[in-house]
Parts: C-alpha cells; sequence; structure tokens
C-alpha cells in the first residue's frame, strides 16, 4: 500500500512548486517519516533556487537525496526533522534528524536518520546540517586557548561558527559583518560585535563566511603575520578577485578552505560523517542557538516563500519550515 506525500521542487531557476508523491512502504532496514520542521539555509539554498550552481560543480553539489538535476527541475534541500512512523522498533516514535529535501513523508535507509537527544527539540534540531559545517570547520582550523579570532560574515554558518567559539577559553571573538543588526543576534549568542570598518585587527584566525570579495579581502587585512584564513563561503559560480600582490606574500598570509562533504583529518582518526553529525546534535542543546532561526513559514508557502528568500525580501538566517 503506497503513502501519499508531497514534496518542494524547484521546476527551474526563480520557480518552486509542490508536487505529489506516493510512497512505497518501507523495506527492510528502511524507516518512514513524517516531517515535523525543515530549514531554509538561506545561502546554499537560495543559490541552487537561482540557478547559480556551476555545471562544473554540478555532482559536487548534489544533497544525499537529491532527485533532478541542475538548475532544474530538482529537488533539494538538507534540513530535515521528522518522527520515524514505520521502521525498526528502535526507531519507531523516535525524532529524527535526516539530510532530506523539504517532504512531508519520506522513506530512507534507517542508517540515514540520527536521532534527536531528548533535550534538544525538534524546531532547533533543523540546525545540526549548519552546525556540523560549524564543527567540521573549527576541526580544520585547530583554534588555541587565547587567541584572537574574527568570524566574518554573520550568516547562518558564520554565526554558527561564532556560537561554538565562544566557548573556547580566554579567545578575543568578534562577529563581523556590515549589516549592524547582526549585532542583536551576536548578543544573542554570547559574542563581540563589529562592523569592517571597527573590527579588530592583529588576529590569529580568521573564519570567513560572507561569500563575498570584500569580506575576504578584509579577512586577509585583519590577520596578524602568519596568521590564517579559513574559507568557509560558497561562491557558485562567481569570481573572486583578492589583492595578493600588496601584503600576502611578505606577511606570510595563508587561505585555507573548509567543506562539510570530507570530514576534516584533523577531527581525530576515524571519526565518521555520523560522529560528527551526532557531536552537532549534543552541541545544540544550547537554547542560545534559537538566535539563528530568524523566521517560519508552512510548508505549503514555500513556492511564495522562497523567492522572497533569495532575493533578501526576507532578511533570514535559517527559515524554518512547519508541517501541519
Amino acid at each position: 500500500m503506497n503513502r501519499p506525500a508531497r514534496a518542494f521542487w524547484l521546476r527551474s531557476p526563480g520557480h518552486g512548486e509542490i508536487r505529489d508523491v506516493d510512497l512505497a512502504a518501507p523495506a527492510e532496514g528502511e524507516v518512514l517519516v513524517r516531517s515535523v520542521c525543515s530549514g531554509v539555509s538561506r545561502g546554499t539554498e537560495t543559490l541552487v533556487f537561482r540557478g547559480g550552481v556551476p555545471a562544473g560543480q554540478h555532482d559536487v553539489m548534489r544533497a544525499p537525496f537529491q532527485e533532478g538535476d541542475f538548475p532544474g527541475p530538482v529537488k533539494y534541500g538538507y534540513l530535515s526533522v521528522g518522527i520515524v512512523e514505520e521502521g525498526p522498533a528502535a526507531l519507531v516514535g523516535r525524532t529524527v534528524f535526516c539530510l532530506y529535501p523539504h517532504q512531508t513523508r519520506y522513506v530512507v535507509p534507517a542508517s540515514a536518520v540520527t536521532v534527536v537527544p531528548d533535550g534538544v527539540p525538534a524546531e532547533r534540531a533543523i540546525l545540526a546540517g549548519t552546525v556540523e559545517t560549524a564543527v567540521n570547520a573549527l576541526w580544520d582550523a585547530a583554534p588555541l586557548v587565547g587567541d584572537r579570532i574574527a568570524v566574518v560574515g554573520g550568516g547562518m554558518v558564520g554565526c554558527s561558527v561564532a556560537a561554538l567559539l565562544a566557548r573556547f577559553p580566554g579567545v578575543r571573538l568578534q562577529l563581523v559583518d556590515a549589516d549592524p543588526a547582526r549585532a542583536r543576534t551576536a548578543e544573542a549568542l554570547g559574542v563581540g560585535f563589529a562592523t569592517p570598518e571597527n573590527a579588530l585587527g592583529d588576529c590569529d584566525l580568521v573564519i570567513h563566511a560572507s561569500a563575498t570579495e570584500q569580506g575576504l579581502t578584509r579577512s586577509l587585512e585583519l590577520l596578524r603575520p602568519e596568521g590564517t584564513v579559513v574559507e568557509l563561503s560558497w561562491y557558485g559560480d562567481r569570481r573572486v578577485s583578492l589583492p595578493l600582490g600588496e601584503n600576502f606574500h611578505s606577511r606570510r598570509l595563508t587561505i585555507r578552505s573548509s567543506q562539510v562533504g570530507t570530514v576534516s583529518p584533523a577531527g581525530r582518526t576515524g571519526r565518521t560523517y555520523a560522529d560528527r553529525l551526532a557531536l552537532a546534535l549534543d552541541l545544540l542543546a544550547d537554547p542560545a542557538l534559537d538566535a539563528l532561526i530568524t523566521g517560519e513559514s508552512t510548508f505549503e508557502q514555500l513556492p511564495e516563500v522562497m523567492p522572497r528568500l533569495a532575493s533578501g525580501e526576507i532578511p533570514a538566517l535559517c527559515h524554518r519550515v512547519t508541517y501541519a
């Protein structure tokens, strides 16, 4: 007996729609999940919605349960929380996180879901994928006690990194963003805030997540000699120019990338994707991270909401989608 469901699809760049889906009964080792909420990651998902994934990155950018291909039609997303309705007895009735697109119900292997800890509400657990990115970034960056650190770019990823860095002892930490309104988010996370013009320099480490040329340039300017910028931004099909002919060589600066698609080798030998995601969910017990969820709409409203998120009309960090 098939199970009815509904899914959000990008029909073509800039145009979304909801489609009906018939789900087969879960096979052995699979689960049927009823969605409770999902999250729109405004950076990556709106880039996909605009059709901004470069042709050479189509395979790299595929989400785990994506259907269709870029630029569209494509079903894309990766921040879903739901309740297991059918499957192994140990999972039935449990709240789980899954890297699944926006859909009312879905069937996936039981290994694809991670149980949400009892101390983490489902409404906050949608941040797990982004906090996982932040965990990987900090494994790559390897900050030290007492470091002088700036996080440039107060979007969803940058704020997640800043929230985790706020727990490090003795660090001098600033969240740097061109939008003064991000100061409220920084305050909620317990970190300092500065605009790019007023940011403190002489940094040992800068985490860059603004996805702008200006932000990356400013990140280099904030470093002390032999300092490092860890680049988290995804630029899609945009090219970036940098002033590497100025102080870059004489000050022996470093730019290195961090990408969640690979578990950082600095995260201890043997750590798996599942280990990293479980750690991210444990870290979400901190209610301060609620500050990253800045808007909410229903699943049925997604075709109207996504264009407004992509254009910036809705100035979200993580936008939560609810399911009746």
